[in-house]
């Protein structure tokens, strides 16, 4: 994992602006979605400005890029593999891993609904980044040697559409359950890297996700709409987490 994260790193510093510093959810002026969405509109986000277009591949860090996919895919592990298949289909409600069994839709219906709309403003915001560089392949697609775990997809690889997708839902519902908002981050963080064991997203790819789901979930945080639906979340999910702590007491 060091390796990994070294050439990552080396990928990260050889493509500047993907490696800006970041700040978790942040909080800031209020301002309030257009009609047509339900916390954030696609115009509020300037992706233009968010988001540098990819490495060629031919570039210093386009090679970085494939030879940090071709690192993890030669000493990825079966319990790896295995992740990368769990995440490839994502679902909220997977994070029962993170927050406890009782994390499911039948017992948080309100938390079920707000992440549906929060989904509904997300997908047309990921699928515009896309379409700002569409030409750049998958690893699997760019280079024979990659040999792909999951589905391969046939839209652009950039930027990440699973990550930027596990870093909105890591971030707002770390501000439902601030108590396991490390966790909550580092599940994203590991779904970044699934989808580069995967062999379909470059680091590269994963980097810009994280940067645009942080950003539309920080957007949406300045709806007080929002932070409203946040507040009754958590009012939803407190007597799950108080009969978890009275298990953790009794063991």
């Amino acid at each position: 994992m060091k390796s990994f994260l070294i050439a990552a790193c080396f990928v990260a510093l050889c493509a500047p602006g993907l490696a800006q510093e970041r700040t978790g959810s942040g909080q800031g002026a209020d301002t309030v979605a257009t009609t047509s969405a339900h916390y954030v509109a696609l115009e509020q986000i300037d992706l233009e400005a968010l988001l540098p277009p990819p490495p060629e591949p031919d570039s210093i860090a386009g090679r970085a890029d494939l030879e940090t996919v071709l690192h993890v895919q030669e000493s990825r592990t079966p319990e790896q593999v295995a992740w990368a298949k769990f995440v490839e289909e994502d679902d909220l409600f997977k994070h029962a891993r993170v927050l406890g069994d009782w994390f499911t839709a039948e017992n948080l219906p309100q938390l079920a609904a707000f992440f549906q709309r929060a989904d509904e403003d997300g997908l047309p915001i990921s699928r515009a980044s896309k379409a700002l560089h569409p030409k750049r392949l998958r690893p699997a697609l760019l280079d024979t040697r990659v040999q792909a775990c999951v589905e391969v997809p046939k839209s652009s690889s950039y930027p990440s559409g699973h990550s930027s997708h596990a870093w909105m839902w890591a971030v707002l519902l770390g501000e439902i359950f601030p108590e396991k908002r490390v966790e909550l981050y580092e599940r994203a963080r590991q779904v970044e890297w699934a989808r580069i064991i995967g062999g379909v997203h470059f680091p590269t790819d994963t980097e810009a996700g994280r940067r645009l789901g942080e950003a539309i979930a920080r957007e949406m945080l300045k709806n007080p709409k929002a932070r409203e639906e946040i507040q009754r979340c958590r009012a939803e999910a407190e007597p799950f987490l108080k009969a978890q702590t009275k298990l953790k007491k009794a063991a």
